[in-house]
């Protein structure tokens, strides 16, 4: 083969075939190194994109970023549906196959370790917003009173007083809501805590970032072996019943991106470009 190689994860070996017409990073098939017992999922991947000045240009190109991310993402899912990955991080190139064996033999003994903890194991993510009511255009410039039916009476103007007053309202009705998202959280992070083998808190998500609706206040993940996955669902599924003006989002299974340390970052700092 010519051209860099891409690669995706390292995993034991394993029988079952990957989906027909998996593509990966640049449109390219997914292929299986060998080394030691442990395979790496590569693909092929052009010069001109993935050596390491072209590819750090790439990196500020929040399209291509994603794009890229995209199809990375996809090998992980089929993977996570056939074996156990340790997913490596985004844009981790190597010169040629032999590189690829080089990077294997040097972190084998972390890479088993890594994926014997992981195996048959799966991540399942959590989040909790606080879902708060927005104002209207005039409410928010404090001009007037919205009509309360279509074809009614026109808005009135509403005092400075006023104005203040229902902001205060507004801002404590917010906080309210907050705290109580907040202590929902962590009633919620207990009890699937104590149930999955592993947990990690992440930072909440900033809303105008993932455009989802309402306040993120918690943000976590859990390493669930992959046969006690459904009770698992079944207890975010319970807690939803206690949580009026509360949204839960849970998202998985996913490979175990949160549980592999520093194999698996979200975007890498700089283009991992190997011998």
């Amino acid at each position: 083969m010519t051209g860099l190689r891409y690669v995706y994860a390292v995993c034991r070996p394993f029988r079952s075939a990957l989906q027909a017409q998996l593509s990966g990073v640049a449109g390219a098939p997914p292929k299986q190194l060998t080394h030691h017992g442990l395979i790496a999922v590569v693909s092929t991947v052009p010069e001109a994109d993935f050596a390491e000045e072209p590819l750090r240009a790439h990196l500020e190109d929040l399209d291509w970023l994603t794009a890229t991310a995209r199809a990375h993402q996809q090998v992980i899912d089929a993977l996570t549906v056939v074996t156990t990955p340790l997913p490596l991080r985004l844009a981790t190139v190597f010169r040629d196959d032999s590189g690829v064996r080089s990077m294997m033999e040097a972190r084998e003994e972390d890479f088993r370790r890594v994926l014997d903890r992981l195996e048959g194991r799966v991540e399942w993510g959590v989040k909790v917003y606080a879902e708060t009511e927005r104002a209207g255009p005039t409410e928010r410039a404090g001009l007037t009173e919205p009509a309360e039916t279509g074809g009614g009476p026109e808005p009135k103007a509403v005092s400075g007083r006023d104005y203040l007053r229902r902001r205060r309202m507004q801002t404590q009705a917010r906080e309210d809501v907050w705290h109580r998202a907040a202590a929902f959280a962590g009633r919620l992070h207990e009890t699937l805590s104590s149930f999955a083998e592993e947990s990690r808190l992440h930072a909440p998500q900033n809303s105008a970032l993932s455009r989802a609706s309402g306040q993120n206040v918690f943000n976590a993940a859990y390493l669930v072996p992959r046969a006690d996955s459904e009770e698992f669902v079944e207890l975010v599924d319970q807690a939803k019943d206690d949580a009026p003006g509360i949204r839960v989002e849970l998202t998985g299974p996913w490979a175990a991106y949160s549980f592999t340390g520093e194999f698996a970052e979200e975007e890498p700092d700089e283009p991992e470009v190997g011998p």
